[in-house]
């Protein structure tokens, strides 16, 4: 991220989403079937004319999916295959998640379904002696760690100020990629309505019995009032470690994570005091589990709240999940509740104000909760230099493939131009990613929901799509629990990257 150099408001811009060289949009994957099958053709040229013609019938039959893109920039290839993945575990029955003493899952349990099924939940003590939920998912060796904050946020608060905290905000994301096996961070601001309980049970605990009958009367008109309407914002930073054996380092297991992490951690939220973040404290177990349970099941909001006020709810974290779950092609439906999860398919483009993303943060009254997760993923300064530099390259590659010279040709140079310039001066190159995910408790309020967040969307300059077939993942990766979802991709990154 770039501020420009420009008097008045300071305007941020000049991300890239990666691209892959090819021959008209083909991306490498496609310009090597091309050439492979140019060559296939005139190999059998000098065997008969008709098998020529055959091969090449074929190669342009396997090329035409390739080239048929959307405005979100997915070629025909990936959406067969989407739907041809989504069918075949639809009618192996997939898709439907039974838990509980009746359900499926073992010892009648109701674990998490989906990418966190096989997650376990510890506790560890960071070096200030604060407790902390240590998430690991055996399948990943992840092991993640949460931040709680109380953003200050931006109202009344003086432009220089927020500009400040914008640019420790890109510093602190920068230094991620020092950070000793750090693989992502996520951050996680959620939207839901206030039940009002905590301000009751403050109003409770220190009103004074001996106070005059019209003070006492104000206060318990304020405690039916005003959570009427009001909605709470809550911001969580997820903090996904790998305990993969490295150079000179074996392989750690959770004690070893719980003790690196703990380490970390009191720096990590220390640094976050200049960003606007407000103070940041480690989320316990406890903490975590209640916000994940009240996640599956919004209905249980009060309880669960009501609860942690009288000591704590004793939910552990094999009864987090749902209770059923089902996943449809474009929605999800988790115990009483249906959630549809968008994610970013393109950053905005051009320069933007710090409050580009104000409207997408906000409550809605359409939405019963909403909850969008900024994900990243930081490249140490190894491998950011060489991304910025073959970046470089493949605008050059694809601006010189135009006869006519073309604008955003023109600018996607200048951009990874620069690009390169700020990384070779020390700045991070982070990838970063949105979901969007907004909850109801209607089945009939999810097209009234779904219009609320496109038009949400469109002053953030930010274009979202429907995460088709795959919408109990990017609900669970939506959550604060550190799901990094190109590490349980069956295709490799790499050669998505590549189409």
């Amino acid at each position: 991220m770039a501020a420009s150099e420009i008097s008045g408001p300071r305007t941020y811009g000049n991300w890239r989403k990666p691209t892959s060289p090819g021959i008209h949009g083909l991306g490498m994957a496609g310009t090597m079937v091309l050439l492979g099958g140019m060559v296939l053709v005139v190999l059998a040229m000098l065997v008969s004319i008709w098998l020529a013609v055959a091969f090449g019938v074929v190669v342009a039959l396997a090329l035409v999916p390739l080239l048929l893109r959307d405005r979100h920039g997915r070629n025909g290839l990936q959406r067969s295959t989407a739907r041809f993945a989504f069918a075949r575990g639809k009618s192996s029955g997939k898709n439907v998640y039974r838990s509980g003493p009746l359900g499926r899952t073992a010892h009648g349990t109701c674990q998490l379904p989906g990418l966190a099924a096989a997650s376990t939940l510890a506790e560890g003590t960071d070096a200030h002696g604060n407790p902390f939920a240590l998430l690991s998912v055996p399948s990943t060796n992840h092991h993640t760690a949460v931040l709680q904050c109380d953003a200050d946020g931006a109202s009344l608060v003086d432009e220089d100020q927020v500009d400040t905290w914008v640019a420790h905000w890109g510093q602190w994301l920068a230094s991620l990629a020092y950070e000793p096996g750090l693989v992502a961070c996520s951050v996680t601001i959620e939207a839901a309505p206030d039940p009002g309980t905590r301000l009751e049970r403050e109003i409770t605990d220190n009103i004074d019995p001996a106070a005059p009958a019209l003070a006492q009367e104000v206060l318990h008109e304020v405690m039916r009032t005003y959570p009427a309407g009001s909605a709470t914002l809550t911001t969580r930073i997820a903090l996904t470690y790998s305990g993969a054996a490295r150079p000179g380092q074996k392989r750690r297991d959770i004690a070893a994570m719980s003790e690196l992490i703990g380490l970390r951690l009191p720096g990590l939220a220390s640094n976050l005091s200049m960003t606007g973040a407000g103070p940041a404290r480690p989320m316990s177990a406890a903490d975590l589990t209640d916000a994940v349970r009240v996640a599956y099941d919004p209905s249980v909001s009060v309880l669960v709240e009501e609860a942690r006020g009288d000591g704590g709810t004793g939910i552990t974290w094999n009864d987090a999940g749902p209770i059923g779950a089902e996943e449809a092609w474009d929605h999800y439906r988790h115990d009483g509740a249906h959630s549809i999860t968008w994610s970013m398919s393109e950053a905005p483009r051009g320069e933007v104000f710090s409050s580009v993303l104000t409207s997408l943060l906000l409550p809605h009254p359409d939405i019963s909760r909403k909850r969008v997760t900024l994900l990243y993923r930081p490249h140490d300064p190894a491998t950011a230099a060489r991304v910025v530099e073959r970046d470089h390259k493949d605008a050059l590659f694809k601006a010189q493939q135009a006869k006519v010279e073309n604008a955003r040709d023109s600018v996607g140079v200048r951009a990874a131009e620069q690009a390169a310039r700020e990384e070779a001066t020390g700045a991070g190159v982070v990838r970063f990613g949105m979901l969007v995910t907004a909850t109801v408790l209607d089945r009939d309020d999810l097209e009234r929901a779904a219009a609320a967040v496109d038009n949400l969307s469109a002053p953030a300059r930010v274009a979202l799509r429907r995460v088709h077939g795959s919408q109990a993942s990017a609900f669970a990766a939506a959550l604060p629990i550190g799901i990094v979802l190109p590490h349980h991709l069956r295709v490799p990154q790499a050669v998505r990257d590549a189409m």
